[in-house]
């Protein structure tokens, strides 16, 4: 049985190493004081919420991040469930969809008008789970990266 939680501090060991799975999937890297401060933020439960799900014997085995937002085709707000990822050996456990699950109830409780997610295109499996527990709009996703500059402390190159 999958069991859902906010994680905690104690977590972060085992989060970091979902996290950083997750990552590598999408073939990208997070500079380490990002990772520092998105745990601090899931942590903090205010603009940036998270669960973990354990497997039966207590080992996590999944992870979901999400926020909310302003929207402009709604006076409330749409809940954007921006990560989520299961370890590639409890695939088909139904985890996926108990986190997703989670963000909705979650959502739901705080007043959301939507939850809405993006993945890549060729990412087969994740949508074979998406496409029966969530309707595609057949949006394409556009973005600009910014440079933000350096961080605080760090000294230019």
């Amino acid at each position: 049985m999958t069991t859902i939680s906010r994680p905690t501090p104690a977590d972060r060991a085992e989060w970091n190493a979902l996290w950083q799975a997750y990552i590598t999937f999408y073939e990208s890297e997070v500079p380490t004081h990002v990772t520092d401060s998105t745990f601090a933020r899931i942590l903090a439960d205010d603009e940036l919420h998270g669960a973990i799900a354990r497997d039966a014997s207590g080992r996590a085995i999944g992870l979901v991040h999400w926020l909310t937002h302003a929207a402009t085709w709604s006076t409330g707000v749409y809940c954007y469930l921006e990560d989520l990822f299961v370890d590639p050996e409890a695939r088909g456990s139904g985890t996926g969809r108990a986190l997703i699950e989670h963000v909705r109830e979650w959502a739901a409780q705080h007043g959301a008008d939507k939850v809405y997610w993006l993945t890549q295109s060729d990412n087969a499996t994740a949508r074979a789970l998406y496409d029966r527990v969530a309707v595609s709009t057949g949006f394409v996703h556009y973005e600009i990266d910014l440079d933000p500059g350096p961080v605080a402390g760090e000294a230019e190159a």
